[in-house]
């Protein structure tokens, strides 16, 4: 039997990824993001530079002491579709204003948790339908959580939150506005922070590391940074050494935003865009979001939609402080009633004791005219 000459071009298998590489390129991608944090952190600036464009205008902050009547968190959507080298991805960037800006922050955290579990259970529906050529798709798939630098800790609300989040989405941790730091004051908050995520078994998103894998050093150098420390700025600067840089600029010198001595803007960067962000995706969809199919599948039936929350968050401290109101009325009526009680039986004490007097001074009236009475008897008997 004659033998086949070997091909070194083999069957054609390893010319897959080459496949898979145009459906990419030709498809795009769709990249869902969710920034959550107290104003004034720069959540906006941060998208802004991560992505070199303006998707987002700058927040005005000059009315920022006049407080909304209804304490209750935001979720604006914010889409975009951006192109690098004839690839495109379609952006969402969520942002949840309102976020603790208030003195009484209890169940802030409940509309960016609805939301989240919100669009798991529409692209849910949305798989349960015959027709399923073009689902609307807006799962999270990262959620960078702001922290306020403040040296310190994490504060009760940054728990909370965290805890709640980890658990439904790719929870990344960010220290805002690095530059009002110091190097070791920086150091030694991130070691606090880091200690509190593991007392509080807060799950985060690490990158995951392959020890085939000639990104492992990269992935490692990822995981040791957590939490990201960073810096935003869109403005071009000038250095000492004549260098054009986005940074902030002081008297001191200049914060670089791409400075890895500075901030560490390229690593989050690299983590979001760069090498991760298919991992990103993947583990929303494989991870997360089949956790929650699976949860709702244990408990409802095929079709059936799922039970509403009957509490409304928004309407849930003015329902308080109606019922405080209320029973501050109905003692202050019970108070008032008992006080008219108290001043009508003295006044039913003061008319008996006047009525028995009465009676006594006419009984003491009655034995006087009986007196003269048989006094005026004998007199006429003596006659």
């Amino acid at each position: 039997m004659a033998q086949l000459a070997p091909s070194f071009d083999g069957i054609g298998i390893a010319n897959l990824p080459n496949q898979r590489h145009k459906i990419v390129a030709k498809r795009g991608a769709h990249f869902t993001i969710m920034v959550v944090g107290e104003s004034g952190l720069g959540k906006t600036t941060l998208i802004n530079t991560l992505f070199s464009t303006e998707l987002s205008p700058p927040k005005n902050y000059n009315k920022r002491h006049y407080k909304q009547l209804d304490k209750l968190t935001e979720v604006e959507i914010i889409k975009a579709e951006l192109e690098e080298r004839q690839f495109k991805v379609k952006l969402t960037v969520i942002d949840t204003p309102g976020f603790g800006d208030y003195v009484n922050n209890r169940d802030s955290w409940l509309p960016i948790v609805e939301f989240i579990d919100d669009q798991h259970e529409a692209y849910m529906r949305q798989e349960q339908q015959p027709q399923r050529h073009e689902k609307v798709d807006l799962r999270v798939h990262a959620c960078l959580y702001f922290i306020r630098p403040t040296g310190h800790t994490l504060k009760p609300l940054d728990i909370e939150i965290m805890k709640r989040l980890g658990t439904r989405v790719n929870l990344i941790p960010v220290i805002a506005k690095a530059d009002t730091l110091t190097q070791n004051d920086l150091f030694t908050f991130k070691q606090r922070v880091r200690q509190v995520i593991a007392a509080q078994g807060i799950r985060i998103y690490t990158p995951p590391i392959d020890s085939d894998d000639e990104n492992s050093e990269h992935a490692r150098s990822l995981i040791d940074a957590i939490p990201f420390s960073i810096i935003g700025s869109t403005e071009d600067v000038r250095t000492l050494d004549g260098r054009t840089v986005k940074g902030r600029e002081y008297i001191w010198g200049v914060a670089e935003v791409e400075n890895e001595n500075h901030c560490d803007f390229k690593k989050l960067r690299s983590l979001l865009i760069r090498t991760h962000m298919l991992d990103l995706i993947s583990t929303s969809e494989e991870l997360h979001y089949e956790n929650y199919r699976q949860a709702q599948m244990e408990t409802r039936k095929f079709g059936e939609a799922k039970p509403k929350n009957k509490e409304n968050p928004k309407f849930k401290e003015e329902e308080e402080q109606l019922r405080k109101k209320f029973t501050e009325q109905v003692k202050a009526e019970e108070a008032r009633f008992r006080q008219w009680e108290q001043h009508l039986i003295a006044e039913r004490d003061r008319l008996n004791k006047d009525l028995e007097m009465a009676h006594s001074a006419i009984k003491q009236l009655e034995a006087e005219l009986e007196n003269l009475q048989v006094g005026y008897g004998r007199g006429t008997n003596r006659r």
